[in-house]
């Protein structure tokens, strides 16, 4: 990720960063398997620091046996990918909220 230069966060704003990243996999794995064929989805996303921020996401699901020719693969790696692609997005909208 390239460097965004935002203020340094509080424990609220990495908490919020956290939980929106999460989501924002939850929602997409959601959007592409009905939640009666997930018998597991765990999705672990840490933050650490204030400034710089170190984010890992990591995204775990495993499918009914019903689902046995569904690329897992793909999705978590796609899930991975949004939870990135939104704690992008909060950081950049801490920069703008910064310089006002």
């Amino acid at each position: 990720m390239e460097e965004i230069g935002f203020p340094e966060l509080t424990l609220e704003q990495v908490v919020e960063l956290c939980e929106s990243a999460e989501q924002a996999a939850r929602d997409y794995v959601l959007s592409k398997v009905s939640a009666s064929r997930i018998v597991t989805l765990d999705i672990l996303v840490d933050a650490e620091g204030t400034k710089p921020v170190t984010a890992n996401v990591d995204v775990t699901v495993v499918l009914s046996p019903l689902m046995k020719d569904f690329d897992v693969e793909t999705l978590t790696k796609e899930a991975t990918k949004r939870a990135f692609n939104r704690i992008e997005e909060y950081l950049r909208e801490l920069k703008c909220e910064s310089k006002k």
